[in-house]
Parts: structure tokens; sequence; C-alpha cells
């Protein structure tokens, strides 16, 4: 017979779903007719595997040593070591600064991703053993395209991951990107389209939607300079303009598409490309390149979407090899616990140095510091909406109070 006492990282689940990761070569039948069985067993009491545990539960295994050892192995994948750039960790996440050319999590088997550095990391530093992983596995909250680099947070326990992956679903936590565009960009805008997915390709079409950005009210696209037909972008005339990002041989997916929306502003400009802050309002797998793309102003570096000309001139130029995109900005929102002490916190990842190659006298600082104060003044400017509405209750109640008070020395008179 053995045991198992549930830990902090497998409380909250279902015992039918622990136990498939405890006997991960087992068939869940197997699993269901033990516990009819009562082989396995929750408090000493028969379960049927609905149960959600909490943290102390006991299961017992009446099973033979062997029959345990035969339908449970843990894997854990040999990887070279790599030093990550850790720019805030605690108990329960991490947030690492990741390079352009790592892959956030693995597409086959073979791969090495961020995830497998993280879990080696957790390894080597005594923070995770080789039984634990039997139940609970470290991963990443939110993925980075193979060349893109910058803020990835991974979660190092179940609550952890639990209270980051809440943040990301319903986008209360502010991301915000850098990327160097062709042409010359003029203004803030926010752009609006449809995202098709070819997942054969692992390639993305944009359709734009018309009215978005600085033309919302004439139909017109957003004010642009520099912009020219690219390879692999069609774009079609009408109210507004669509702009498609095609393939090979140009197939459309005919799928039906998700909403994109996409916000940035021009930070600087010099020598035929400009610097932009990107926020993502949406976030669609290849959605900033594709969308950029459409409007006219390709990612440089970009050998999916991007122009070949422009790609050509800054690797020759820059010695940039990758698309020039980097997660640069997390803004953390209130949050629950065991992030509390996280809420309201910014963090930002260094650039790599293909941007300070084509923009050296940029204040990165500075351009983070811009941004906080904009959310700072939204903020203030909800609580400013606030407070006339306090006032007028105030107001109202003042004459409720009045209407009474009147009313009571006009019933005393009409008495006396």
């Amino acid at each position: 017979m053995q045991s198992i006492e549930v830990n902090k990282n497998e409380a909250g689940q279902r015992l039918d779903k622990l136990l498939g990761k405890y006997f991960n070569l087992a068939g869940k039948g197997f699993l269901y007719k033990m516990m009819r069985k009562k082989n396995i067993t929750l408090n000493g009491k028969k379960c049927d595997g609905s149960e959600r545990l909490q943290e102390g539960d006991e299961i017992r295994l009446f099973l033979a040593d062997e029959t345990i050892e035969k339908f449970s192995q843990v894997k854990v994948q040999q990887v070279q070591e790599r030093k990550l750039d850790i720019l805030y960790e605690d108990e329960h996440i991490l947030l690492v600064n990741k390079p352009s050319g790592m892959l956030s999590q693995k597409a086959k088997d073979t791969d090495e991703s961020l995830v497998e550095y993280v879990t080696g990391y957790l390894l080597s530093s005594g923070q995770l053993t080789r039984e634990q992983l039997r139940s609970f596995r470290p991963s990443v909250c939110n993925r980075l395209d193979r060349n893109t680099s910058g803020l990835v947070a991974a979660g190092k326990s179940l609550a952890g991951l639990q209270a980051l992956s809440a943040v990301f679903k319903d986008r209360s936590l502010q991301k915000y990107y850098l990327c160097v565009v062709r042409g010359r960009v003029k203004g803030k805008q926010q752009i609006r389209g449809t995202l098709t997915k070819d997942g054969i390709r692992n390639q993305v079409t944009v359709e734009m939607e018309a009215g978005t950005g600085a033309g919302k009210e004439t139909g017109k696209i957003p004010e642009t300079e520099g912009r020219r037909e690219t390879g692999g972008i069609r774009r079609t005339e009408g109210r507004g303009r669509t702009g498609e990002i095609r393939g090979a041989g140009g197939r459309e997916d005919s799928k039906a598409g998700a909403s994109i929306c996409t916000e940035y502003e021009p930070l600087y400009y010099q020598e035929g490309y400009t610097l932009l802050k990107v926020k993502l309002i949406t976030g669609k797998t290849h959605q900033i390149r594709a969308h950029l793309a459409a409007v006219g102003h390709p990612i440089a570096g970009d050998y999916k979407y991007g122009d070949p000309g422009a790609n050509a001139e800054v690797k020759k130029k820059y010695k940039v090899r990758s698309q020039m995109l980097h997660s640069f900005q997390m803004i953390f929102p209130q949050m629950p616990e065991p992030l509390e002490g996280l809420s309201g916190k910014c963090f930002i990842a260094p650039v790599p140095g293909e941007f300070g190659r084509m923009f050296g006298g940029v204040d990165w600082q500075e351009a983070a510091r811009g941004q906080e104060e904009e959310e700072k003044g939204q903020e203030k400017a909800e609580k400013r909406q606030e407070k006339p509405e306090k006032g007028q209750e105030k107001s109202e109640k003042g004459q409720e109070r009045t209407g009474r008070e009147g009313f009571a020395k006009t019933g005393k008179g009409q008495m006396g």
C-alpha cells in the first residue's frame, strides 16, 4: 500500500484528474475500476473520482508496487542548460526576458522551449523535485513567437498559474510591445480587423475593418507615409481599405476569422523607419506582425509578413536577423492572493541590441514611464467621473431630507 498526501499544487482539482497525472500510462477505465473496488480510496472512504481535492487529503493506493511502477512514469526532457534572464521571481511566478530564437512552448516532442528551461532551472535550484512533476508542471501563461523577444510570465505553482492565467484571459494585465516598421507613421492609432489562421502553413490572413484608426469618421485608413505594395499583401479599394496577408500561391483560409484590435503610437522616426509602441488589445497568432503589414508598415526583419527589400536593408546596415518585435512592458492590475504584492507593478524587459543599433538615442525608461503616466491619468479620470456621481447622490439625498423636513413642519402647522 502507498499513500499520496495532497499538496498545495494538487489541491483544487478533481481526484480523477490527479490520478490521471500519477498513473499517466494507465487508461481511465482502470482508474475508475480501482476506485469502485476500493483499491483507491480518499481519506479512508470509497470515492468515484469527482471529488474536489483539498490540501492535506490522503489518497491510499491498495496496489502492488509493480502495478504502480508499471502505470506511472515521470518524464523529464534533458535539455541543454540555458541561463535565463529572470526579471522577477517569487514563490509562485517568474518573469523572463525571452531572447529571439527561443520557443515559448515546444511544437513537437523533440523541441526545446522556455518551458523546459524553466523546469530545468527549478529542478537544479531545488525548488522542484522529479516526484512533484508527477502532478504539476511549470508552464508559461503568454506565448511569444520564436523570433519575438521579451517578457514571458511563467507559473511556478498551481496558484500562480491560475492567477496569471486569469488576468491574461480577462485582459486586465496591460501588455506593450516595441517594434520597428518601414515608413513614417503619424499619430496614435487604433486599428481593427478580422484575422484568419491557416494552421497548415502557420500563417494568417488579415482583413482590415473599414474606418478604423484616425480615419474612423471618413472611412479612411490611418494617415501614414512610405507605404508601398509589398510581397504577400493585396489591398482592395472601397469604403476604407482592406489588407489581406497571403501565403505562397495566394490561397486563403475559408474558416471564419477572429476580430482583432491593435493600438499603436510612434515614438521616433529616422532613415525610413518608425519605432512604435504597441498595445495588444486582443492577442491572436501573429496579430501585430500581420496587422501592421496590412496597413502598409511591415515590421523590419519579418521574413513571413515583411518587405524583402526592407529586411535586406536592415540586415546590412544594422545586422538585424529576425523581426524587430519585443514584448517590452507589463503592468499588473489588482491581483488576488497569492500575487497581491504585484498589484499595480510595472515590469520592463531590456531591449535587444538591434533596437539600440537602429535607435541609439532612445531613452527606453522614458518610453515606459510615458505609458505608466497614461495609465495613472486614465485611473484619475475614472475617479473624477465617479465624484460627480457621488456628489449627485449626496444632492439628491439632501433634497430628499429637506423635503421630509418641510413635510413634517407643514404637517405640524396644519395640526395646530
